[in-house]
């Protein structure tokens, strides 16, 4: 699988009872610095899982880019293809958790910086699906992905995307128009809710419907939802685990779901891999820390096969 995406570190302070205001402080309970975006995120759930993962993005030549790509690299992702920029600063994200949400300030640096072109045929053909997050924040990809997702699926791969949120709140139409191309589509409420125009996730599934697209809502704790074939809505719940930081929880989903579905699981089974992949990575702090196993989701999910 081919994972494009953003490259950035996660500074993440987890048992904040508030926000801080300008003026102001709060303090955290426990902190802990990991590999950060979406994107990165997504992959190395799909390495822990021992689905082979090629990523592509642009990070600075700095330390923290050394951390990032390090960290990719010694969980067996191909990092090969990735773009190190002097020109450019790795970005950071600070994340301010609680048991049940988080809130985020990003600095953006090269997270924005990955074009389409960077994706040649070659690299393409390597893979049989191609994984891109953070569509809002990527700006040059965002430009190139409607033909970037033409190409690829002219090669024969599959797509999905999950959109991650707009920090300007604009959300637009232009998304709407690539999700023709996208075999999975992977919002989650707040997302579905504001790209559909729609108040309530059952009817942002049903106003995304376009007769090809897989749309799957993530709910958080309340798990996850989708359209079968025949219209009726499929739930899936979220597991009972020891919460610590929720941090990254949807993209351990997209990992889970993605890489059942890429083996062949049923829609059903495929959600309950996302909700157990979710669910178990909120054992730790961060997004990377406490990602699980197959053994571990086969576990959780009693032997499921």
């Amino acid at each position: 699988m081919l994972v494009a995406g953003e490259i950035n570190v996660d500074l993440v302070f987890t048992g904040c009872d508030r926000l801080p205001e300008f003026g102001g402080e709060v303090l955290a309970t426990g902190f802990r610095q990991g590999p950060g975006s979406s994107s990165m995120i997504c992959a190395m759930g799909l390495a822990r899982l021992g689905h082979p993962v090629v990523f592509t993005g642009v990070t600075g030549q700095d330390g923290w880019g050394d951390y990032c790509v390090d960290a990719m690299r010694d969980v067996g992702i191909d990092v090969s293809p990735i773009a190190r920029d002097a020109a450019l600063q790795t970005g950071v994200t600070v994340a301010l958790s609680s048991r049940q949400d988080r809130a985020l300030v990003t600095y953006a640096g090269a997270i924005g910086a990955l074009r389409a072109e960077h994706m040649g045929d070659e690299l393409l053909a390597r893979a049989g699906h191609l994984h891109v997050s953070s569509y809002y924040l990527q700006e040059h990809l965002r430009d190139g992905l409607y033909a970037l997702f033409a190409r690829a699926r002219g090669l024969g791969l599959t797509i999905s995307l999950d959109p991650g949120f707009d920090p300007r709140q604009r959300w637009g139409d232009e998304l709407l128009a690539l999700l023709p191309l996208v075999d999975v589509f992977l919002p989650n409420e707040r997302e579905a809710c504001a790209i559909s125009g729609k108040s309530d996730p059952r009817d942002a599934l049903r106003a995304l419907a376009n007769g090809h697209t897989r749309t799957v809502v993530k709910l958080g704790s309340e798990g996850c939802i989708t359209l079968q074939d025949d219209d009726s809505l499929l739930a899936v719940p979220a597991h009972a685990v020891q919460v610590v930081d929720s941090t990254g929880a949807g993209d351990s989903f997209d990992a889970g779901f993605l890489h059942a579905w890429r083996h062949g699981r049923s829609l059903h089974d495929s959600l309950r891999w996302g909700s157990a992949c979710g669910s178990l990575s909120t054992r730790g702090i961060g997004g990377t820390a406490r990602q699980g196993s197959e053994a571990e989701v086969r576990e959780l999910l009693g032997g499921a096969p």
